[in-house]
């Protein structure tokens, strides 16, 4: 789901059949007087996907008689151009200006009620997104795509939620969940809430509507969801404290850049959905969520390591025996300034290197510097080294061989340290050679970590007089419910507490 104005270039119903909607029937008989706005401009990188597009079509010109020849070869050297020729940090708004992909007709749902680019009724608190969802238009309209996808399933496991955690979506997406909920009880619902790296407006207000927006998404969405795992790459992205981005070791991204931030996102994303994306992981959607969630811990991190630290000559266990678990992958979970040591449950997948590199290539006989060196298989060196951290958790492993493409769209924004395939260059050697591809390692889990984190959001929200901001009520969010909402925060972040001797009960405040 999308604000009007937020496509750009990209049309609702999109290009994939050539479907157009239908004008409207004029019944005024007097003189008219027409008004167009021009069509946005597309950027390089989207010209070049249309030309693609016009060569490799059948029906079109450059596809007939002596040309069909000369179009194919062009289309090849078309999708190998170099990342840098498109300089798509300077053009790029929003995310269809880097689409390369078609959508299907029934994909994108436009909310026309509110405006991406209006600076007053702004989609921004809670109760708006929440008031949408009673709309019989926009209800309608949304089951209607949810029915039509989900008839196409052979075998519905679930539903995986992305969504926006700080302004109205927050609210739509967990009466999304809700209506989920009634209507396929028992499928798992894997909800993840997003957070920008940075603002643009840092303003009191909004620094306070942020704050609200998340904390009543964090409490029910995660009630709602199987399992819920808000991530951004701003540590401290659901306080008020200034915006501190992530660092990783071996990508130089500018967190002010939605196009760099939701980049390296989605590659933690698509790593740690694979267990139950391919055949080859065995496990299901709520079969994951049943392992992340003991004892109602239904709120989890996300970490991920961009790329995995290997070497061009390295295996597996080298790379575990030379890294500690803190430094193998950045949290991508705003934890702010609290480290996870523990954790009772965990996914770790590990993508992108070969079968003969997932374990020691020591000869028959010579012993290894570690006991990783003496395991038979990549899942055991994995697990073996995640017991030695973490020695009372449920670890879940995965690994695949098929490494992350990080072909155009994606950016360039890698160390040059870094060959084609994304491995360390040994020997403090330089590549010049654009990164087409890398290994991730990704991690889901229930820590106790997130007792810290939620029980600092619940002081914070405490401490606010909720009768200032009058604007977050009048959308529809009412004093009690707020206070409700409140405690079962208070009540969450017990469930991830180890340590029962400590008092807590003068952080509390009754927040009118």
């Amino acid at each position: 789901m999308y604000l009007a104005g937020s496509l750009s270039s990209l049309k609702q119903e999109g290009a994939l059949y050539g479907v157009s909607q239908t004008e409207p029937a004029l019944t005024w008989k007097g003189s008219l007087s027409v008004h167009k706005e021009d069509p946005v401009v597309k950027n390089q990188f989207l010209q070049q996907l249309d030309r693609l597009g016009d060569e490799l079509n059948p029906n079109s010109r450059a596809f007939q008689g002596e040309e069909r020849a000369a179009a194919v070869p062009g289309a090849e050297r078309a999708l190998n151009l170099s990342q840098s020729s498109y300089r798509l940090e300077d053009s790029v708004g929003v995310w269809s200006d880097y689409l390369r992909v078609h959508l299907h007709p029934k994909t994108i749902s436009v909310i026309q009620q509110y405006n991406h680019s209006s600076t007053s009724d702004r989609f921004e608190a809670f109760g708006f997104g929440e008031k949408l969802i009673r709309d019989p238009l926009f209800l309608d309209d949304f089951e209607d795509r949810l029915h039509f996808y989900i008839e196409e399933c052979d075998y519905l496991q679930g539903f995986h939620i992305l969504c926006d955690l700080q302004d109205s979506f927050a609210g739509l997406s967990t009466k999304v969940v809700e209506l989920l909920n009634d209507e396929y009880g028992g499928k798992g619902i894997f909800t993840c809430g997003f957070s920008p790296a940075s603002y643009t407006d840092t303003s009191p207000v909004k620094e306070v509507h942020r704050l609200l927006n998340s904390f009543m998404g964090i409490v029910q969405l995660s009630s709602r969801s199987s399992i819920f795992c808000p991530m951004s790459l701003n540590r401290h992205a659901l306080g008020r404290k200034r915006p501190s981005p992530v660092n990783f070791p071996h990508v130089i991204y500018d967190a002010s850049l939605s196009y760099h931030s939701s980049a390296v996102l989605a590659t933690a994303l698509e790593t740690l959905t694979i267990p139950y994306r391919l055949h080859s992981g065995g496990i299901s959607l709520s079969q994951l969520t049943d392992a992340l969630n003991p004892a109602g811990r239904k709120v989890i991190s996300a970490s991920a390591s961009v790329p995995f630290p290997i070497r061009d000559t390295d295996t597996i266990p080298d790379v575990l025996c030379r890294q500690q678990a803190a430094m193998l992958w950045t949290g991508l979970t705003p934890c702010g300034d609290f480290q996870e040591s523990q954790c009772f449950a965990q996914s770790v997948v590990i993508r992108g290197v070969s079968n003969e590199r997932q374990i020691s290539n020591l000869a028959p006989g010579v012993r290894g510097p570690s006991v990783l060196h003496s395991c038979p298989t990549g899942e055991d060196v994995l697990s073996t080294f995640l017991h030695s951290y973490f020695p009372t958790a449920l670890s879940a492993v995965h690994l695949a061989q098929t490494p992350c493409s990080v072909a155009p769209p994606y950016p360039q924004f890698f160390s040059p340290s870094l060959n084609k395939q994304g491995q360390l260059l040994g020997g403090g050697l330089s590549s010049t050679c654009a990164v087409q591809s890398i290994p991730v390692m990704s991690t889901l889990q229930s820590s106790p970590v997130l007792h810290s984190v939620l029980h600092s959001l619940y002081r914070e929200v405490s401490g606010l007089n909720l009768r200032k901001f009058s604007a977050f009520l009048s959308a529809g969010t009412e004093l009690d419910d707020f206070l409700e909402v409140r405690e079962e925060l208070n009540t969450l972040a017990q469930c991830y507490k180890m340590h029962f001797d400590m008092d807590e009960s003068g952080d509390d405040s009754d927040g009118e």
